[in-house]
């Protein structure tokens, strides 16, 4: 590398990506110059990119009425300043004497993202040391795996915030350039995160260290090694996009350039939007390779692509100015892409469509062999259209459960979390009601009042506030005013509520116990959140894992504000926390000064002595304590309640609760919950003096028999011996509605489809309840919808199966 002249001031500094270019020439040897032109496949590969871009053209449009287009863009939760990241590039020091260290803070002052080479010439650790932006890293999985696991755990510690496989490198393509030239590394120039032998050349180290015989069960082994987000790079077809969403990827890059570029094989912008249309929105789709100027940025969004990565430029950048080059590099892309959207009349970068796109460039004269890019659909919908979280897997869930029980419903399903139908008497509606009526007459109502109480919409924050804080206190020693609670429509609303009104913008970090509720997750997604995944053990959360992870957000320079937790018979684990672990769990919350959302449906149908809730034990206003009516009284009549008695004081300096926020949220999205409804719980209630444990005695009985039935059963179908052979175990919860079952196969949908079909039983994925990937072999049981013959029934249809799948997909 030839040492810089000088860096260009702001009066010479160049222009334009092409500009950057040419200045960057004179600043590399001519081996140096071609092993980055060339990039990592071919030359081909990098014409056909380019090509692909320049025939395509924009369609202007004019008197759009915008403001100013806003770039912004949010990806796996991070808002990054533009639709737009620094692609995985190795040896950046070949550029610059700082090498990546440079690049990230050319990164960070753009406000986009860096996504690290494993084979950085710089520690990730002062990579990350210098980055005010989010870095990923790029992973190659080695023959030796601890290799691969030591660097992803390493950067992991670091900061880095999600891992982007390449998987169409199993070996490089003949860098034919490089080749010519018998190009070698410059000495002092080496991979700074890897030792050994066959990690000293740049072709090397992946004829002799790649593994060449990767499959997708590589994304698995990912999962067990980090809870980071998984990026597949490489993806070129529909068949392997669908099959990256279905194995749990949670992004897709579109890239041709990990390896050889084959004849007939598409340039990426070709791929794009058929990639696009196969994950139909399910993850964020990228696109690297070929992008040049701000319309390319913008082609490639109107294609399907949520954001793109910028590769060479940003070495020019780097060569010519150091970090400001690079930032200068970037702030040239951004601006030619607010000068794209203006011109074509687009506001915001949601607002990118195929419409765009001018359809007869589009689909005129594709290169031979290639496919056209497709034109614009018609005038209908597509979910691309509609908000990310309606194609997450998560909010499918439910669905698909539903829809294997309604296809095979002589099967005995274990998916269900809800109670017991035997309890239910139709004609109890009516006695509820009028216990309710006659409680307004006593207490001075008149028959007008009455029927307003009933068929009007009510107070936002609910008619029966008086009758929850009565019985939280008789039940649960849970001492509030009844200013404090918020009654809403079910305890999914509770959780909406909070969330919302917590979580203020993409540097608040919602944290929440994993396994969980998908409740929690699916509420968070439908906000454009996030949650930050903290592992449970056998035992529940651990505290010191907690705060680990809220370091580690503060140290990524987010604010941990609150940590969602079941403590008691959690769903879908089972597990309940000890006294011990919930009084650090409050200590934690003090000290940390973060916020518990304690969710809290299972404690009075369980049998035996209860532990105080976080609530109960809560002395400085730590807990927002979430609860439900539906598991413990009447699951129709869909009431919940928050009790939020955090002091909230604005800029006047008034005081109020945090329920009063709730309520306003509330207010806007449901109004009030169903008077009804209130009035047939409160009926209840008031049918036992508010003590709603005692009109639970019977049932928590009977579902701590349907518990002990179903452990029974475990044991009897799956003797010790047999049991250690599989590799088969179960938790024993005290009580509420579940448990966890490790299996030794891949728990997945398909799976659960084999289960229903040819054995008659319905369970449910584990790995639905971990919101950053995990749970692939474990699957929840329901025990309280079923009678305890069925349990018998299932368990023993269950055994049969877990044997056969064991037998062929091996253990």
């Amino acid at each position: 590398m030839s040492p810089a002249d000088r860096p260009p001031t702001a009066a010479d500094r160049p222009l334009t990506l092409a500009d950057y270019a040419t200045a960057a020439r004179p600043r590399f040897t001519p081996a140096v110059r071609d092993f980055l032109e060339g990039g990592a496949g071919d030359e081909r590969t990098l014409a056909a990119n380019t090509a692909a871009f320049d025939a395509v053209h924009l369609h202007p449009r004019v008197l759009a009425g915008h403001q100013a287009p806003d770039t912004t863009t949010r990806i796996l939760g991070r808002d990054w300043a533009a639709p737009l990241g620094i692609a995985p590039m190795a040896y950046h020091a070949l550029a610059h004497p700082e090498g990546e260290v440079a690049t990230a803070r050319g990164a960070g002052a753009a406000g986009v993202p860096l996504t690290v080479s494993t084979f950085a010439g710089r520690t990730f650790e002062d990579i990350a040391a210098a980055a005010t932006s989010p870095l990923w890293l790029q992973v190659y999985c080695f023959r030796d795996r601890g290799v691969t696991r030591a660097l992803i755990e390493r950067a992991e510690r670091a900061g880095f915030e999600a891992l982007v496989l390449t998987v169409d490198a199993p070996r490089l393509g003949r860098r034919l350039r490089d080749l010519r030239n018998g190009f070698e590394l410059p000495g002092g120039i080496a991979p700074a995160n890897l030792t050994g032998d066959g990690f000293d050349s740049p072709s090397a180290h992946a004829l002799a260290e790649f593994d060449p015989a990767l499959d997708w069960s590589v994304l698995a082994w990912l999962r067990t090694v980090s809870p980071l987000p998984i990026l597949l790079k490489g993806v070129l077809t529909a068949q392997d996009a669908r099959r990256a969403t279905t194995e749990g990827a949670q992004g897709i890059v579109v890239s041709n350039h990990g390896g050889r570029q084959l004849d007939g094989a598409p340039a990426t912008l070709t791929a794009l939007p058929v990639v696009a249309e196969a994950v139909d929105r399910a993850c964020p789709v990228l696109l690297d390779g070929g992008v040049r100027r701000g319309t390319d940025v913008l082609t490639a969004l109107a294609l399907g692509a949520d954001a793109v990565l910028l590769g060479r430029p940003a070495l020019h950048g780097l060569a010519v100015a150091g970090a400001d080059g690079v930032a200068d590099v970037l702030g040239i892309v951004r601006d030619e892409l607010t000068d794209a959207m203006a011109l074509t009349g687009t506001g915001t970068v949601t607002d990118v469509t195929p419409a765009l796109v001018t359809p007869a460039l589009v689909t005129a004269g594709p290169a031979p062999g290639r496919p056209a890019v497709a034109a614009p659909a018609g005038t209908g919908l597509r979910t691309r259209d509609l908000h990310a979280s309606v194609s997450d897997p998560v909010l499918d869930t439910m669905n698909f459960l539903n829809e294997i029980t309604t296809r095979y419903p002589d099967a005995v399903s274990f998916a269900p979390g809800r109670p017991y139908e035997g309890f239910f008497d139709t004609e109890q509606i009516f006695t509820y009601l009028r216990h309710y009526v006659d409680h307004l007459h006593q207490q001075g109502s008149t028959p007008e009042q009455i029927r307003t109480t009933l068929f009007q919409y009510g107070p936002t924050s609910g008619h029966i506030r008086e009758l929850i804080a009565d019985s939280l206190r008789k039940d649960e020693g849970i001492d509030v005013p009844p200013e404090a609670v918020v009654v809403t429509v079910g305890a999914q609303e509770a959780m909406l509520l909070a969330v919302r009104a917590l979580i203020t913008g993409p540097d608040d970090a919602l944290l929440a116990s994993s396994p969980c509720y998908v409740g929690i997750t699916g509420a968070a997604r439908l906000l454009d959140i996030t949650p930050v995944a903290v592992e449970e053990d056998e035992d529940g959360v651990r505290v010191d894992r907690l705060a680990a992870a809220i370091d580690a957000e503060r140290a990524r320079g987010r604010r941990p504000r609150a940590f969602y937790v079941i403590p008691d018979h959690s769903n879908p684990s089972g597990t309940t926390l000890s006294l011990k672990a919930r009084q650090e769990l409050l200590d934690l919350a003090e000290r940390e000064d973060i916020l518990l959302l304690e969710d809290s449906p299972y404690r009075l149908v369980s049998p035996g002595e209860r532990l105080p809730t976080l609530k109960a034990l809560d002395r400085n206003h730590r807990v927002v304590h979430i609860g439900s009516l539906s598991k413990t009284l009447f699951p129709g009549a869909r009431v919940g309640f928050a009790v939020a008695d955090q002091p909230v004081t604005d800029e006047t300096g008034r005081t109020t609760v945090l329920a009063d926020a709730l309520s306003k949220i509330k207010s806007m999205v449901t109004v009030n919950t169903s008077p009804i409804s209130q009035a047939l719980v409160a009926g209840m209630l008031l049918t036992a003096d508010g003590r709603a444990g005692e009109l639970n005695t019977a049932t928590a009985a009977y579902y701590g028999d349907a518990m002990r039935v179903t452990l029974d059963a475990l044991e009897d179908a799956f003797p010790p011996q047999e049991r250690t052979a599989l590799g088969v175990r179960w938790n024993e919860p005290s009580g509420g509605f579940f448990l966890s079952l490790t299996v030794p196969f891949r728990a997945d949908e398909a799976a659960l489809t084999q289960s229903a079909e040819e054995f008659g039983v319905i369970w449910t994925p584990m790995a639905y309840f971990h919101p950053q990937g995990g749970g692939e072999h474990a699957l929840r049981l329901s025990v309280s919808y079923l009678t305890h013959e069925q349990i018998k029934d299932g368990i023993g249809r269950l055994a049969r199966f877990t044997r056969a799948r064991a037998a062929t997909n091996g253990r």
